[in-house]
C-alpha cells in the first residue's frame, strides 16, 4: 500500500509538471547547482527532466532523462559530488541515487531501489559514503561509495537538506518541530535551532568557518546560523521567489530557485549574482 500511495503521488507530481511548457532557452525548474573545482556547473532540473553541465557560461545537457516515469532520473532532485568528483544524483521517480560518468551515463547505486523512498539531498563523508535524507521514510541512510544496498544511520522526521559540518557530523534541515539538526555518525540526533524560526527551509551549506546557511522558500530567503545558533537573515526578498537548493563552493554560495528559474551566485556577505544560464542546445 505504501509503495502504491507513493507511486500514484509522483505520477500526479510528474503529470502536472510536465502539463507546464518547459522554455527552450535555459534551466525550466532548477532544484539544485553544485560546482566544480575546475570551473564546471552542474544543474539538476526536475523539468529537462536531467542534469546539465555548464561551462563559460553556457549550459548544455549533461543527461538528458527520458519522460518516461519510473526511468532514471525522469524525476531527479538533487545533486551532489562524490569523493573523485563525480556527479551524484537523487531520483524520486526510481527511488534511487545514481552516479554519472564523464559522459553522463548513469549508473545506480542503491541496491535493487526498493530501499529509499524519496531521496530529497546528498552529502558525502570524505571516506567516500554517500549519505541520503529521505523525505519519504523519515530516514537517513548511507550508501558505500562503490554502491550497495541503503543502511538506515538515524530516523529524522521531514528530512530534506544535508550538509557536514568540520567535525563529521551531518547538519540536517527538517520541516518539523525542529528545523536544524545535528545527527553524528552513531545516529545520535541532537536539535541545533529549537523550533520553528524558519517558514519552509529546504537546504543547508556550510562554510569553511562553520557558518550555515539555510534557503527557506516561503520565506523568500537565506538564512546564516553562526556560532551562537541564532538564524538571522542573509538576503532577502526579490529576485528569490521560492529558493531551494544551497550548495558552496570555495566563498560563494550557489542557489537555486525553480520559480524564479535561476541559479545565483550569493556572496557569503549577501551580495547577489543571477547567472542567467542560457542552453546551448533546445530541451527535447
Amino acid at each position: 500500500m505504501l509503495n502504491l500511495r507513493h507511486s500514484l503521488f509522483l505520477l500526479l507530481v510528474a503529470v502536472c509538471f510536465r502539463a507546464i511548457p518547459a522554455e527552450a532557452d535555459g534551466v525550466h525548474y532548477p532544484l539544485g547547482a553544485i560546482r566544480s573545482d575546475d570551473g564546471k556547473l552542474y544543474v539538476v532540473d526536475l523539468r529537462l527532466p536531467g542534469v546539465w553541465q555548464g561551462s563559460d557560461g553556457k549550459l548544455a545537457h549533461f543527461f538528458l532523462a527520458s519522460k518516461k516515469f519510473r526511468t532514471p532520473l525522469n524525476t531527479a532532485r538533487c545533486l551532489a559530488f562524490d569523493k573523485d568528483g563525480k556527479v551524484l544524483v537523487g531520483d524520486t521517480s526510481t527511488r534511487q541515487v545514481y552516479r554519472l560518468d564523464d559522459t553522463g551515463k548513469p549508473t545506480k547505486l542503491a541496491g535493487d531501489g526498493v530501499g529509499i523512498g524519496m531521496p530529497m539531498a546528498l552529502a558525502v563523508d570524505a571516506e567516500g559514503t554517500i549519505f541520503v535524507a529521505d523525505l519519504e521514510l523519515h530516514r537517513l541512510f548511507r550508501i558505500p561509495h562503490e554502491g550497495g544496498e541503503p543502511i538506515e544511520l538515524a530516523t529524522v522526521s521531514a528530512p530534506r537538506g544535508l550538509a557536514f559540518d568540520s567535525n563529521g557530523n551531518l547538519i540536517v534541515v527538517s520541516t518539523t518541530k525542529d528545523q536544524l539538526l545535528k545527527v553524528t555518525m552513531k545516529g545520535e540526533v541532537s536539535v541545533i535551532v529549537p523550533g520553528r524560526p524558519f517558514d519552509f527551509p529546504h537546504n543547508v551549506a556550510i562554510s569553511r568557518e562553520g557558518t550555515m546557511f539555510v534557503t527557506d522558500g516561503y520565506g523568500k530567503c537565506v538564512w546564516k546560523v553562526g556560532s551562537d545558533n541564532k538564524p538571522t537573515k542573509l538576503l532577502s526578498g526579490a529576485p528569490f521567489v521560492n529558493p531551494v537548493g544551497i550548495s558552496i563552493s570555495g566563498d560563494v554560495l550557489l542557489v537555486t530557485d525553480p520559480r524564479a528559474n535561476a541559479v545565483f551566485e550569493v556572496t557569503l556577505d549577501g551580495q547577489l549574482k543571477n547567472l542567467n544560464l542560457p542552453a546551448e542546445e533546445p530541451a527535447k
